[in-house]
């Protein structure tokens, strides 16, 4: 068995130092050593979306990062997106516009959605659709997501910001 390697995480603006396996996952290691279980594990493939997080402002698939590659980047979860019932924009707009249903898929897909509008502050629904096509939901059918995300955009775009 390969030994530990010490890597410090800088999570939703928090740097935590770890020690991992070689081979865990960036999505384990969220999971497991931070504790941080919103970011969910689906196909383990990354497939469909359910481990999706931000590093350095980019969507990335944390069950096909290994730990040690994210060491010194900036990583957010849906834990840093929104404080209580301080949500952000696009946790609110999927709560409002009923983007969700179980939830498993909900994280990843709001960390897609911003993702989405930091690029491209008014996408067009087949931009959205193209551009979440990666995130998988199996309670909808997507037509509410769609429509969460383009009024997250309106909302971010009045506030004068992005994620």
């Amino acid at each position: 068995m390969a030994e530990n390697m010490s890597v410090v995480l800088n999570v939703n603006g928090a740097g935590r130092s770890v020690s991992v396996e070689p081979r865990k996952t960036l999505a384990d290691a969220i999971r497991e050593d931070l504790g941080l279980t919103g970011t969910h594990l689906g196909c383990e493939h990354g497939v469909c979306g359910a481990c999706t997080v931000l590093m350095d402002g980019e969507v990335v698939r944390s069950c096909l990062m290994l730990a040690v590659q994210a060491g010194g980047a900036e990583i957010t979860t849906i834990e840093g997106i929104g404080q209580g019932d301080d949500l952000h924009p696009m946790q609110q707009a999927f709560s409002e516009y009923h983007g969700l249903q179980c939830g498993f898929c909900t994280p990843g897909m709001i960390l897609a959605g911003i993702d989405v509008v930091s690029r491209n502050p008014d996408p067009s629904r087949q931009e959205i659709r193209e551009e979440m096509g990666g995130n998988i939901c199996r309670c909808t059918g997507y037509q509410k997501i769609v429509e969460s995300v383009q009024a997250a955009a309106a909302a971010m775009s009045a506030e004068g910001g992005s994620a």
